[in-house]
């Protein structure tokens, strides 16, 4: 999760297809130049052990856009596949 976050923070594209499960990861990936990513909350995790095969992650994502800060939070679902994490969905609160 926090790798992600950062390769938000940095613009790496490449990382977070990389990082994204086969069977949700989009074919492109554009992201917003005008976000700043800026802290990153993790609020609750469950499984996601050495032993497991899938995790959930809850955080909160705090980031600037267009002069504003703002929010993202979300409970985020990771999966093993070819032996490491990949992030396979996230739900938003409602």
């Amino acid at each position: 999760m926090q790798s992600r976050f950062s390769a938000f923070a940095v613009s790496d594209a490449t990382y977070l297809l990389e990082t994204w499960h086969s069977s949700t990861r989009p074919p492109e990936l554009v992201l917003d130049d005008g976000i700043r990513w800026l802290d990153l909350e993790i609020l609750e995790s469950a499984r996601g052990g050495p032993f497991d095969e899938d995790g959930l992650v809850a955080f909160r994502a705090h980031y600037r856009h267009g002069g504003l800060r703002a929010v993202l939070e979300e409970r985020s679902a990771f999966i093993r596949e070819d032996g490491r994490w990949r992030y396979l969905n996230g739900r938003f609160p409602s």
